[in-house]
């Protein structure tokens, strides 16, 4: 089995491409980190909780 993460830019990254993010995909947790930085840090949360943030984030700052 593999250990590479397959990472794919959000859709909620902006089209100018200087503020974009990334997740990748795991059974149990979601992956996060800063596309310009793809060796610095990542953040990793439940997929219940990036469930929930993806369900909020489009009504956010309406």
């Amino acid at each position: 089995m593999s250990t590479e993460l397959t990472w794919f830019k959000s859709s909620y990254s902006g089209s100018e491409g200087s503020l974009c993010v990334e997740v990748a995909v795991l059974p149990q947790a979601i992956r996060i980190r800063d596309s310009k930085h793809k060796g610095g840090p990542q953040l990793a949360v439940a997929a219940p909780a990036w469930e929930a943030f993806v369900a909020y984030a489009p009504t956010a700052g309406r």
